[in-house]
């Protein structure tokens, strides 16, 4: 069962679309261990399209994901499909690893660093 995060489903489908962009571009990224738990299946899913590298693929991953630029050159969906997806042939899953760092300081809440193995 999914996780709600204490969002609707929209904003959690939100939320998820802008964390995973970022993962994308930054290949790394600071949140809440639940997000970061959450995160994971959604960024391996979107790896897994860019391995798959068809025109349907990329279809499917530009409507999932924001269109944020990578750098002056890329955006996210060209990052996704040239670079990373190279970068994972030859690897089935686990694209993705979660490091937890303990209890942020002002709310307590426990935070993990998402990031490409």
């Amino acid at each position: 069962m999914a996780r709600k995060l204490g969002r609707t489903t929209d904003t959690r489908m939100a939320l998820l679309r802008n964390l995973a962009s970022d993962v994308i571009i930054h290949e790394r990224l600071e949140t809440t261990e639940a997000k970061a738990k959450e995160l994971k299946t959604t960024v391996d899913k979107m790896i897994t399209l860019g391995k798959r590298g068809d025109l349907h693929a990329r279809r499917q991953a530009a409507a999932f994901l924001y269109n944020k630029e990578a750098n002056e050159d890329d955006d996210v969906i060209q990052k996704l499909f040239n670079d990373i997806a190279a970068r994972y042939e030859d690897r089935q899953g686990g694209y993705t690893r979660v490091l937890k760092l303990g209890p942020r300081r002002g709310d307590g809440a426990n935070m993990a660093i998402i990031e490409l193995v």
